[in-house]
């Protein structure tokens, strides 16, 4: 059966294991899928990668909030006044 592995390095759970800093390395800043039995269960994301996506995931719903409030009347309000 095929599997569809969203990453370019993959390494085994036995891999990881052995060498966690070095898995993580060998994927020189991008995730590594981990495969168990030549399927992947998980992915190795380094805290930078994460911390991009997450920046992206939060830009995407604020936009999708702007996006909803779009058209609505707009309330002008003083800084003195809050």
């Amino acid at each position: 059966m095929a599997h569809l592995i969203l990453a370019e390095t993959t390494a085994s759970v036995s891999e990881l294991k052995k060498d966690p800093m070095g898995t993580v390395s060998a994927g020189e800043g991008f995730p590594v899928a981990i495969l168990n039995r030549n399927q992947p269960v998980f992915y190795c994301v380094p805290a930078k990668a994460y911390e991009v996506l997450m920046n992206k995931l939060e830009d995407m719903e604020l936009n999708a909030v702007a996006d909803a409030r779009k058209g609505q009347a707009v309330v002008k309000v003083k800084l003195d006044e809050l």
